[in-house]
């Protein structure tokens, strides 16, 4: 008879409990008696696929890729389509692994499921833990994002809305870190000595994103399809117009900061590519996953690198970006650009498209958040209550609300750039570890069946663990608070394993083996 170990102490039992590796077959089983609905087809991935990539990153981010943020930040100019070409080739290694991993195991959970199967059971965890970095920081940082968007467009308003609305104090529309850059502490209301800081744009838009993924599949595509159709349609119509602005001479020097500014710009702009992992955490509700997911997964990434530097080229045709630009070139650069040479009607498009592209940003954000949550769940790493789904739209409803409600909170209390950070760190730590994974897999099982699998293998898992690590680690001597946080945010990962989820696993396993003895 078997004495099972309860609690977490370092013993034999205790590392073999560590690396229990899920097999494969088990999480398809799964799927088969808890599976979500399938609705999802090629076409449906690729713009959900797009509709995450396209978002702040090509309206706000690369305008900083292109003409530095600051003494730390040094912009890559003319050569930002370079930058964006070396951030794509980090993600299309990647891509590749994950294309393999989502046909071969078709189910929710994305990485974190891949890491079961390969690294064990406490890497899993971790794995998952480090993923809401990605998406659920990743949404607030949007959702704040999306905040000073709005507030922008409104602006154009004034002349026939209240002023309350136009210019509202910067408490109802900030975070209290923000906040206090632009007014006094003094001047923020306070309960019981706390500082209360409601962004309420990012309050709203958090809630509409959660309702909407509450009501099913149906309609987040829906919504995604009006929404990508939008902002692509801003954005052909910013390169059109712009292309008649454009100044050869302003492509002069090329590579102004040499390839430090190249590489810099690379880091900044990799924020513009996250979103096409997310795809691979809703394989459990495709149709046809061996075939549709490398499908979308490679296919957004392509659409969107051809739709960034294109844009790259336009823009910085327009301006020269190896000497010193306005503000309001680095909030949002396409507008400031179709402002500056007196196409306003543009401008306001464009402010639309932002909006339409952070929105669709964040239902995919919220949506790969609580798919990997579910997934952990039905693992025994979180309670129970999250697997539970809705019987006429097949939605871990309580989930979706839940994932909500922190992200909401989040929007209180997180700085943006902060969150913005961290959100590459999850990134990065994910990509490299799919990475590995494959590498493992491909030796583990190597007969195991696989409709798509990364091609010049091992060398493109081994070229994505390099330039995502060399990308992470140059940028570490830039940055100081996320640096400090990431590690912080792991510790915490590692204690939640430790007091719950590993107590939790040990008991499911007495639970499906009765004979079993419980060492406390």
């Amino acid at each position: 008879m078997e004495v099972k170990q309860l609690h977490a102490t370092f013993t034999k039992n205790f590392i073999k409990n560590l690396i229990r590796r899920k097999n494969p077959d088990e999480f398809l089983e799964q799927a088969k008696d808890n599976g979500l609905q399938k609705t999802l087809n090629a076409f449906d991935l690729i713009i959900l696929g797009v509709g995450a990539i396209i978002g702040s990153g090509i309206f706000a981010v690369v305008g900083i890729a292109a003409a530095g943020g600051g003494e730390s930040s040094l912009g890559a100019g003319p050569a930002l389509i370079v930058s964006m070409v070396v951030a794509a080739i980090a993600c299309i290694f990647s891509a590749f692994c994950y294309s393999e991993f989502s046909t071969m195991i078709p189910v929710a959970g994305g990485a974190y499921t891949y890491t079961f199967a390969t690294l064990g059971e406490f890497a899993a965890w971790m794995v998952g833990w480090i993923l809401m970095l990605e998406y659920a920081v990743g949404f607030i940082a949007v959702a704040v994002a999306w905040s000073n968007h709005f507030m922008q467009f409104i602006k154009g308003f004034s002349h026939c809305l209240p002023a309350c609305v136009v210019n509202p104090p910067i408490w109802l529309v900030s975070d209290y870190n923000s906040a206090c850059k632009v007014v006094s502490p003094d001047t923020i209301p306070s309960i019981f000595g706390i500082h209360i800081c409601l962004n309420i744009p990012a309050f709203l838009i958090s809630l509409l994103i959660t309702f909407i993924l509450t009501r099913g599949m149906k309609d987040s595509k829906l919504m995604a399809n009006v929404m990508v159709f939008i902002k692509l349609a801003v954005i052909a119509l910013f390169v059109f117009a712009g292309a008649f602005f454009v100044k050869p001479e302003n492509w002069t020097p090329f590579a102004p900061n040499g390839f430090e500014g190249v590489f810099m710009g690379a880091f900044i702009i990799f924020f513009a590519y996250i979103g096409f992992d997310a795809l691979a955490t809703t394989a459990e509700e495709c149709k046809n996953p061996q075939k549709d997911l490398p499908i979308g997964i490679i296919g957004s990434l392509l659409v969107t690198t051809v739709v960034y530097v294109a844009v790259a080229l336009v823009l910085t045709g327009m301006i020269k970006t190896s000497s010193a630009v306005p503000s309001e070139f680095l909030k949002a650069p396409m507008a400031y650009l179709m402002t500056l040479h007196n196409q306003n009607w543009i401008a306001g498009l464009i402010s639309i498209g932002s909006l339409a592209g952070l929105t669709s940003v964040l239902l995919v954000l919220e949506l790969a958040a609580t798919r990997i949550l579910y997934a952990m769940s039905r693992d025994n790493f979180l309670p129970s209550v999250f697997q539970k789904l809705n019987p006429k739209t097949q939605v871990p409803v309580i989930l979706t609300w839940i994932v909500g409600i922190v992200c909401i909170i989040g929007t209180i209390t997180l700085d943006l750039n902060v969150a913005a950070e961290l959100c590459n760190f999850g990134t990065f730590t994910s990509f490299i570890i799919v990475c590995v994974a494959v590498l493992i897999l491909r030796k583990t099982e190597p007969d195991r069946p696989r409709p798509f699998k990364v091609p010049f293998s091992p060398w493109f898992p081994l070229l994505g663990i390099l330039c995502c690590g060399g990308l992470m680690i140059y940028s570490m001597q830039f940055l100081t608070t996320s640096v400090l946080l990431f590690p912080v945010w792991v510790g915490c990962g590692i204690l939640i394993y430790l007091h719950y989820g590993y107590i939790k696993n040990r008991k499911a396993e007495i639970k499906t083996n009765p004979t079993e003895q419980i060492k406390e």
